[in-house]
């Protein structure tokens, strides 16, 4: 037969402690972090959805397609149409420090597309989570659409 021995650690005071409760914890230790992990994921998993949902909305108001929200890059183009930017812009969002004044810039002219002001544009950039589902699911109006029709006649 075959023993498992625990060994004992010896503590200043002289106790010693078994370590089978070490193991036996172990296995519960390793279930609580990963259903945390889990948690966090599947959290995590829900704000994507929410912004993502929030863009396609944008999207949609702005008379462009909404699909556009998820495709990468091509996001970012249909962004800088909404705003009337051009879209060689793209290439300054690649250059660090310059990219976080074009978003400032942009963000501006996103609120201001949809008839809100600097304020609004500060959410969006510190309050994403918050601001674009206000933004999409609230009774802001694209304004720009106005503009072109009123240019094209």
């Amino acid at each position: 037969m075959h023993y498992i021995y625990y060994y004992k650690l010896k503590f200043t005071t002289m106790e010693t402690i078994d370590m089978s409760q070490f193991d036996q914890n172990q296995g519960l230790i390793a279930a609580l972090f990963a259903g945390i992990g889990m948690g966090l994921m599947i959290f995590y998993i829900l704000i994507l959805a929410l912004i993502i949902i929030s863009l396609w909305k944008v999207f949609e108001k702005a008379g462009k397609p909404g699909w556009a929200a998820i495709v990468p890059i091509y996001n970012i183009v249909i962004l800088l149409e909404i705003v009337k930017k051009p879209t060689w812009w793209i290439l300054l969002l690649l250059i660090p420090f310059v990219n976080v004044i074009i978003a400032i810039i942009i963000y501006i002219e996103l609120a201001k597309a949809f008839g809100q002001g600097v304020g609004f544009a500060i959410g969006l950039l510190l309050l994403s989570i918050v601001f674009f589902p206000l933004l999409a699911f609230g009774d802001y109006k694209y304004g720009y659409i106005e503009d072109n029709a009123n240019t094209q006649s």
